[in-house]
């Protein structure tokens, strides 16, 4: 089923949203945060509360003429052998051959080979990025293959400032630009509020989305909504951005729905599309699902 939402040109006209999907038999629960293609239906997906520093290589099969994923399974899990370090986002480098996956926990950057190793090398981040504060570091991971730029950003703006950072580096992984990202402001009320930028994924045609989500959850947990927010912004010259509304969506728990799904990782699969993963919490109480979901861009 294709939800059509129309906006304007800057962030896309006729989105169309496909229906949500789960795989609980094909694939363990996770509290996956972060996926990237590497080609031949296979992908790498980072779960940040696995047991150790690594990921997991997932095959996944599309069709794109009725919008839908026909297949998951999990080729297993590839391990550093480091502790985990709370894995969010993870982009992988065609001419190397290699993975990037930044981390929340220590809010570096390293270089994985496929088997799961670390090559040694890193992003080289700019200090400030150390001063992120707890649970609000680095979330996101994107490579953009024809601009040869990785794109990086903390969930929430750095101890003084009032924008996020978006960190551009080369594929020598120097410093190349530093972008400036308004975050929306949250809604006011009592319910706890946990929000702010969980990705950044590279179009490839000089353009980021970025996506933003509020989780707002009551005391007594029953109207829990996961609201997901996707902008485009256009990283020309360095300064702040303006960003353009491409689709947004509600997930939630209440009487009638159970479809809560925290969004955290996201990639392009095929042109003119986006593959969207949650992050259950390892299916958290038996209520939480790992869902997936396919967003058709114009030009699929």
């Amino acid at each position: 089923m294709l939800l059509l939402l129309a906006f304007p040109a800057q962030g896309f006209s006729q989105v169309s949203l496909c229906k949500m999907q789960k795989f609980q038999k094909q694939i363990p629960p996770g509290n996956y945060s972060g996926i990237t293609p590497l080609g031949d239906d296979r992908y790498a997906v980072v779960s940040d509360k696995a047991e150790t520093d690594g990921f997991y290589v997932f095959r996944i099969r599309l069709d794109t003429v009725r919008g839908r994923i026909t297949e998951v399974v999990n080729e297993g899990y590839r391990s550093s052998g480091e502790k985990n370090r709370d894995m969010e986002g993870i982009a992988f480098l065609p001419s190397a051959r290699t993975l990037f996956v930044s981390g929340e926990a220590d809010n570096e950057v390293f270089e994985y080979a496929l088997d799961g190793r670390r090559t040694g090398r890193k992003l080289l981040l700019p200090e400030q990025v150390k001063k992120a504060t707890h649970n609000y570091g680095l979330e996101s991971l994107t490579y953009d293959a024809a601009a040869h730029r990785f794109y990086t950003t903390t969930e929430h703006p750095l101890p003084g400032d009032s924008l996020l950072r978006i960190l551009a580096f080369g594929d020598d992984l120097q410093p190349a630009a530093q972008y400036f990202y308004p975050l929306d402001t949250p809604p006011a009320g009592k319910a706890n509020i946990v929000y702010g930028v969980a990705e950044l994924c590279a179009l490839g045609d000089g353009s980021l989305l970025v996506l933003e989500r509020q989780l707002c959850s009551p005391k007594k947990k029953i109207g829990t909504k996961a609201v997901v927010r996707l902008y485009r912004v256009f990283p020309v010259q360095e300064g702040q951005l303006e960003k353009h509304l491409v689709t947004e969506f509600t997930t939630r728990i209440n009487l009638l729905r159970q479809n809560l799904a925290n969004f955290e990782g996201m990639c392009v699969p095929a042109k003119g599309w986006l593959l969207l993963i949650a992050d259950s919490q390892n299916r958290y109480k038996g209520v939480l699902r790992d869902w997936f979901r396919l967003v058709r861009l114009p030009g699929a």
